[in-house]
């Protein structure tokens, strides 16, 4: 499973997550300053999860069908330090979640994963 981080995703997250052997893009290296369409654009065409802190992807996801290989991560919490968002971020994506056909939501206390419009309903996970 391959994943984009928006720029807004910390940059000590991404190296985290690099470090631990996963395949992550970022947005702020290779294409900095580029919409949110094309953010999630380049998402699906990559097949890549988007990690993100940018709630308006839900809505976008939702609105544009997002196809079932994407998949969406919306960290919704303000980060004490960059390390403490790399910590979460490892220990949540080395979870091993069915991220892709995924709306998820990570808070301190939970996951929450709901389907894309694309997915099945019974593919749903009620939260974690």
């Amino acid at each position: 499973m391959t994943f984009l981080a928006d720029e807004n995703f910390p940059r000590l997250a991404v190296e985290a997550l690099r470090q631990a052997g996963l395949d992550v893009l970022g947005i702020a290296e290779e294409s900095p300053g580029i919409s949110d369409d094309e953010v999630l654009a380049l998402s699906v065409s990559t097949s890549r999860i988007l990690l993100t802190f940018d709630k308006d992807f839900g809505e976008l996801a939702y609105r544009r069908n997002l196809p079932s290989q994407g998949g969406i991560v919306l960290f919704r919490l303000t980060p004490q330090s960059p390390d403490e968002i790399a910590a979460l971020a490892l220990s949540a994506i080395q979870g091993q979640h069915p991220w892709a056909g995924h709306f998820s939501v990570i808070t301190r206390q939970r996951i929450r994963m709901r389907p894309l419009p694309s997915q099945p309903a019974d593919q749903a996970d009620p939260g974690i």
